[in-house]
């Protein structure tokens, strides 16, 4: 049922062969993050084969997660949900004394064994323990090492999610720096060193990740072709894995100005339209409550959306003739809009070509 958004699983799988195997030629680990998509089932399952674990920020998604490959818990720990985090979770990424000691209670109550990776901010002011606060680092990488139950399986890194800061040699070369100081201060073998998602795959592919960087956490690279830390798409993946399609309800043809006087619409934005004369305007029966509306691209370039309401996209459809009530219209998707539709309960979920 309309309005709904399509995965094409063949062309998703693809995607993640052509990660896997870049990743794995520079003795990488390649985790595909699923929480764009919340873990839906078959979507892991196209998966499980290429890639070497998952990874997602909600621990309902990685219950719904059946697979026997290594899953990780990208969002830092919230240590009243503890106990979840150590049975639904192998690997966490954590960076606060506090959390840990509530992970190591959970862990033994469970007679379990649970995976840190250890986040470190290069600059980026998102998770972790500051580059520079040496101290701070090494005695949450010895409460790690103290704390039964607990491994230091590894070092990780954010980056372009908050301050938009781009991997370099320079800033991972330092999270390699410090995973080897670790190991030689604490005597551990901390075989993990993450560095960073899907901004890092664009220095991957130039050759300029620095040795001793053996993970990544990629999601959207995966899904959309694109390259984060450019904003650009790579141009040799499939950008056309996820379609929005939606009905239209209305079209006739109207002034391209609203006419009167004129407030705040309903999200309290202030607009303005130039006159462009009549205009053929569509509405597609989708709206902000269903998906992030700024984000859906028409496929038919001929069409362009004007803006939306809760429960409406407007669109032009002047150029583009063929369209009448009850025609479909489709769109591709940014990456915020893939992640509300996915979110969304009012948007079915379609898959084809297993």
């Amino acid at each position: 049922m309309y309005p709904l958004i399509q995965v094409d699983l063949g062309k998703l799988r693809e995607n993640a062969a052509y990660l896997a195997d870049v990743c794995h030629k520079a003795g990488i680990q390649y985790y595909a993050v699923t929480k764009a998509v919340c873990a839906q089932p078959d979507i892991v399952a196209a998966l499980e084969d290429v890639v070497d674990g998952f990874a997602d920020s909600r621990l309902q998604n990685l219950a719904g997660i059946k697979t026997d490959k290594p899953k990780l818990l990208l969002r830092i720990g919230d240590p009243t949900q503890a106990r979840d985090i150590v049975q639904l979770a192998d690997i966490s990424l954590q960076s606060e004394i506090l959390t840990l000691h509530a992970l190591s209670d959970a862990a033994q109550a469970l007679n379990n064994e649970h995976k840190v990776v250890l986040m470190v901010d290069l600059g980026d002011l998102r998770e972790g323990v500051m580059y520079t606060d040496r101290e701070t680092i090494l005695r949450t990488a010895q409460t790690v090492k103290d704390l039964p139950g607990l491994i230091l399986h590894g070092v990780g890194v954010n980056l372009t999610c908050f301050g938009g800061i781009i991997p370099e040699q320079e800033n991972l070369g330092r999270l390699v720096e410090i995973a080897q100081w670790l190991r030689e201060e604490l005597d551990l073998p901390i075989p993990m060193v993450s560095g960073g998602n899907s901004s890092s795959v664009g220095l991957l592919l130039h050759g300029g990740v620095p040795e001793g960087i053996n993970h990544l956490r990629i999601g959207e690279a995966m899904l959309l072709d694109s390259d984060t830390a450019t904003g650009e798409p790579f141009g040799f993946l499939h950008r056309d894995v996820f379609t929005v399609q939606a009905v239209l309800g209305e079209v006739q043809t109207k002034p391209s100005r609203p006419i009167g006087p004129t407030g705040p619409n309903a999200f309290g934005e202030r607009v303005s339209f130039p006159d462009l004369g009549p205009m053929r305007r569509g509405i597609a029966l989708i709206g902000r409550q269903d998906i992030d509306a700024e984000g859906l691209i028409p496929r038919d370039t001929r069409i362009t959306v004007l803006g939306a309401s809760s429960d409406h996209l407007i669109v032009d459809l002047t150029a583009a003739s063929g369209y009448e009530v009850g025609s479909v219209v489709e769109f591709g998707v940014t990456y915020g809009s893939l992640l509300k539709a996915y979110t969304s309960p009012y948007l079915d979920k379609v898959s084809v070509n297993p």
